[in-house]
């Protein structure tokens, strides 16, 4: 069962996209023992005119980013979710395939490693992961790059 209902907002379809979400997610689900769950994650792509205005009205940062999380579930709330017994959401992930390509070009590694490193990043703040503090941004960062290595999308 795939693990993303991924939605298009104003970019057109792409499958490539869509294998490697869906790839990328399921792993992300069996390092966290929660492949049998009945989870999934609302994946959008879109572009940065909407992800500017998303973080203009959901964080009041008017400022284009990569990507948005915002998850369902409190941190503390995560080991119950794990029992849950129908499909429910873990979170939305909100991504600028833009920003995506730009970034790749930036840091010299491929499409697919920055469009997986964006979801990884995304999945881990819907578990409540962050990277305020440079303590917690070592564990997110491990975890991050646990999941890349696993699927062997290096950069």
């Amino acid at each position: 069962m795939d693990k993303a209902e991924i939605e298009y907002l104003d970019l057109e379809e792409d499958k490539s996209y869509e294998e490697i979400i869906n790839k990328v997610l399921r792993e992300c689900f069996v390092i966290e023992n929660m492949q049998e769950t009945l989870l999934y994650i609302d994946v959008t792509l879109t572009n940065p005119e909407n992800i500017r205005r998303l973080n203009n009205q959901f964080r009041n940062i008017d400022k284009e980013t990569d990507v948005l999380s915002f998850p369902m579930f409190e941190k503390n709330e995560l080991t119950k979710i794990k029992n849950i017994n129908h499909r429910e959401s873990l979170g939305d992930i909100v991504i600028s395939i833009e920003r995506v390509e730009e970034q790749a070009q930036e840091y010299g590694h491929s499409f697919e490693r920055e469009l997986a490193y964006m979801l990884v990043h995304g999945f881990y703040h819907l578990m409540g992961e962050d990277h305020i503090e440079e303590s917690d941004k070592k564990v997110m960062r491990m975890k991050e790059e646990t999941v890349l290595n696993k699927l062997n999308i290096l950069r």
